[in-house]
């Protein structure tokens, strides 16, 4: 049986046993996820329902892509840019292709039930009591305003005479 799924805005082709390469995935090696998002599904000549349908897959390596080089020039202008980017890559290994399955939601759950007597035991510490804060020193009174010095209005620029 294989399917057509789309994950990292690409469709692939997919068969249980396949290895692909797709766009970054989280997740560390060994870790099982679910491509939820079934296009097609056919087995031999035949097209299914993809309804309901999930592909689970094991992931192998994240790993980079090869380094693609960008090159701009502008002739009889002097620019010239160079810049490289590599592509961040997940290997899959295909597992089953076939209905729902929830191996990986009971991973999470197991984690999340590690993670849950660690929180328990941060909670059951005794908490540190804060030292008392010091009260703080009576702020100075600003310097009095001279109220007898009054202030004179700006001068006034005399226009320019004109000649004639």
């Amino acid at each position: 049986m294989f399917a057509i799924v789309r994950t990292g805005g690409k469709q692939y082709r997919v068969a249980a046993g396949d290895k692909i390469a797709v766009e970054k995935i989280d997740g560390e090696a060994g870790d099982t996820v679910s491509l939820g998002d079934v296009l097609l599904a056919g087995d031999g000549g035949e097209v299914k329902d993809a309804k309901g349908l999930t592909v689970s897959a094991e992931i192998i390596a994240q790993t980079r892509g090869e380094k693609v080089i960008v090159f701009k020039k502008r002739r009889r202008h002097n620019y010239r840019r160079r810049n490289g980017h590599r592509q961040s890559l997940t290997l899959l290994r295909i597992l089953a292709v076939g209905e729902a399955k929830k191996a990986a939601p009971k991973k999470e759950a197991a984690q999340k039930a590690e993670a849950a007597p660690a929180t328990e035991a941060k909670a059951a510490a005794p908490a540190k009591e804060a030292a008392p804060k010091k009260a703080a020193a009576p702020k100075k009174d600003a310097a009095p305003k001279a109220e007898t010095a009054e202030k004179k209005p700006a001068a006034k620029k005399a226009a320019p005479k004109k000649d004639a």
